[in-house]
């Protein structure tokens, strides 16, 4: 599914009316599907009270369409109109069904409105959808007071945003402060590039996209994609039944100090987790005896290492044997900042010949890297790097607010700089390829923000890549995998108390899921 501008939605809606399809077509097919969400969400809608704030334009049209499918289906509606101007065919399909209408110019005070809402099931907020670039006028300010308040009484009314909420720029993000946030954003044809940019992206609530009719492959020029389960499905590794160990890769985790031995132990049990058929665990001696009691199916390498716990530079030229048998691996975690990690990093990761298999650099492993001068002309390609905003900082020498102003930009611009494929963490993870594909995470979930959820990501999209799949594909399904693990154990404990370990678990359970 692609995620699209403002003018790229524009661009393919010309696109359907030059192939054929008429507009009003477009938008009855939208109306039809926010109906139908609605109606999903109330669980039947037969006299359930909706309330459609109407706007202008061809939200207003949306959403006056949506109400003459609910007011067929036995809701009890009423369109309250912001503005003068509106869709006169949609508004007279709605007076023909007797629906009730209040003009908000004859209800300055917003006294009808406020009656309304406090009975109604559900608010749709059709008001002005991606024409929304602008700060709000008075009119729409106090509107959105309206619903702020009927936040703030006993009431189980629900909004829904038609396209994205009115007061969020469909691009940008933006988000005017009378912003009011949806429970649930039915965004059309094709998601909106701002509803995964904050501050606005705080507003969307759950987001749903209702397919408009656009045709099949009107939109194969944009390059943005939200990495959602049909997605990621298709780039799993096959799993075949006459399968052994060989099979499914060899990943070598090159991670852990003597102060960090949790990271070497998340990332490469992970790394089974996520189907890898075994798992070499190479940790300087100290973290690799306190890891093994901890991993039972690992094979251990102990490394030569400092007085203070750290990776010894020598220690390079075994790794580099062992890469040599492995099919992946997986350089960073928990390694620590010290001047031998970065000597023995150079010595594996920068030297002549170049690796051969495909890596993923993480946490301390990108740390040394935004220390080494020309590290992008040195490192072989095949590289996953997966920073999180201060890593990025680092490495592209330039304030975290200016990395986060733009996460997709930022994202696609090191890629291409860099030759390698990047993934950005954060809410709404950004996963960019050197060629200039993206794609976007579709989740935000504050639970894993929490330390050690980045070394089970490392090892997730190690094990992808030792499987067979290319550094893109497994750094997009190791994302979403990732995510929807952590999704699972929010909705069982909520936004805080997550620990990393928890994710292993449920890490095979959405790969089953995904697979059938």
């Amino acid at each position: 599914m692609k995620v699209v501008t403002v003018e790229q939605m524009r661009l393919l809606e010309r696109r359907a009316v030059e192939s054929g399809i008429e507009e009003d077509a477009l938008m009855e097919t939208a109306g039809l599907g926010v109906a139908r969400s609605v109606a999903q969400l109330l669980d039947g809608i037969r006299g359930k009270r909706v309330v459609v704030l109407v706007g202008p334009g061809n939200n207003g049209g949306d959403g006056m369409v949506a109400a003459r499918y609910l007011a067929d289906w036995g809701a009890l509606i009423t369109l309250y109109m912001t503005s003068a101007r509106r869709r006169d065919d949609k508004f007279e399909d709605c007076r023909a069904r007797r629906v009730r209408v209040v003009e908000g110019s004859e209800d300055p005070e917003q006294w009808q409105l406020g009656s309304y809402l406090a009975l109604t099931d559900v608010v749709i907020d059709a008001v002005l959808g991606i024409g929304g670039d602008r700060p709000l006028e008075a009119e729409l300010r106090r509107l959105m007071a309206s619903l702020a308040e009927l936040r703030r009484q006993p009431t189980r009314a629900k909004l829904v945003a038609i396209d994205l909420p009115t007061g969020v720029d469909a691009d940008t993000g933006a988000c005017d402060e009378a912003c009011f946030p949806a429970d649930v954003t039915l965004t059309l044809g094709a998601p909106k590039a701002g509803l995964f940019r904050f501050p606005g992206a705080a507003y969307v609530g759950r987001l749903e996209t209702i397919p408009i009719g656009l045709p099949e492959g009107a939109d194969a020029d944009i390059s943005l994609e939200l990495a959602d389960a049909s997605m990621v499905r298709g780039l799993l590794p096959a799993r075949p039944i006459a399968a052994h160990k060989g099979t499914f890769g060899h990943v070598a985790v090159v991670a852990g100090s003597r102060r960090l031995v949790g990271a070497s132990v998340l990332a490469a049990a992970s790394a089974y987790r996520a189907g890898a058929g075994l798992v070499t665990l190479a940790a300087p001696d100290t973290a690799d005896r306190i890891a093994a009691s901890a991993l039972l199916e690992q094979v251990h390498l102990p490394l030569a290492e400092t007085e203070d716990g750290h990776v010894a530079a020598e220690a390079a030229g075994p790794v580099r044997a062992l890469f040599g048998r492995a099919s992946a691996a997986v350089v960073g975690p928990g390694l620590g900042d010290a001047e031998s990690v970065r000597s023995f990093l150079g010595a594996l990761l920068l030297t002549e010949p170049g690796l051969s298999i495909p890596l993923v650099i993480d946490a301390d492993g990108l740390n040394a890297l935004a220390q080494t001068y020309d590290w992008p002309e040195k490192l072989s390609a095949g590289a996953v790097l997966t920073p999180h905003p201060g890593e990025m900082s680092r490495l592209l020498g330039r304030p975290i607010a200016e990395v986060e102003d733009d996460r997709v930009a930022t994202a696609r611009e090191a890629a291409a700089r860099w030759r390698q494929v990047v993934v950005l963490k954060g809410a709404h993870t950004v996963v960019a390829a050197p060629d200039g594909r993206a794609a976007l995470s579709p989740f935000a979930n504050p639970a894993l923000a929490t330390a050690g959820t980045g070394d089970v990501l490392a090892g997730i999209v190690g094990s992808l890549l030792a499987q067979g799949a290319a550094p893109y594909d497994a750094a997009v399904a190791g994302v979403y995998v990732h995510a929807a693990a952590g999704e699972a154990v929010r909705e069982e404990i909520g936004d805080a108390g997550l620990l990393a370990s928890d994710l292993l678990g449920r890490v095979p359970v959405v790969l089953k899921d995904l697979r059938a």
